[in-house]
């Protein structure tokens, strides 16, 4: 459990600072360049993992994960909006879709998923009992 809990939070701070977006012109982006109130709760995310798996916590770790997929979800979302809304300006549908549709989602959102998929299946160890019961 513990391990799995540290490479599932490794995995996942290292697809933060993976590139998440590409930008045309301004070139790749991670969740900093994004939005840095995004950055630092999905980061404070980070850590709760870290500490649940040093803490041997399953459900604090499993937590962290599914909260993590849902950050990544409103991200998602947030980036898809913003990049629709970015073109408002233009009053063509066709030169808005284009436009927006520069803006392209990179291999970065991957690594986290594969990061919170480590960390949602943690479980719990199972302790057997070594005493046998008496035979009556």
């Amino acid at each position: 459990m513990r391990i799995q809990g540290i490479l599932g939070a490794v995995i996942m701070a290292a697809g933060g600072l993976c590139p998440l977006i590409r930008v045309p012109i301004m070139g790749n982006w991670n969740y900093f360049d994004i939005d840095q109130t995004l950055a630092t709760v999905f980061y404070c995310l980070v850590t709760i993992a870290l500490i649940g798996a040093l803490l041997q916590k399953a459900g604090l770790i499993r937590f962290a994960g599914w909260a993590g997929i849902g950050l990544v979800i409103i991200t998602l979302a947030g980036v898809y909006f913003k990049s629709h809304d970015y073109f408002s300006f233009v009053h063509f549908k066709k030169i808005i879709n284009f436009a927006a549709g520069m803006v392209k989602y990179k291999w970065g959102w991957l690594v986290i998923f594969a990061g919170t998929l480590c960390l949602i299946s943690v479980r719990k160890p199972k302790i057997f009992n070594t005493e046998q019961a008496p035979v009556i």
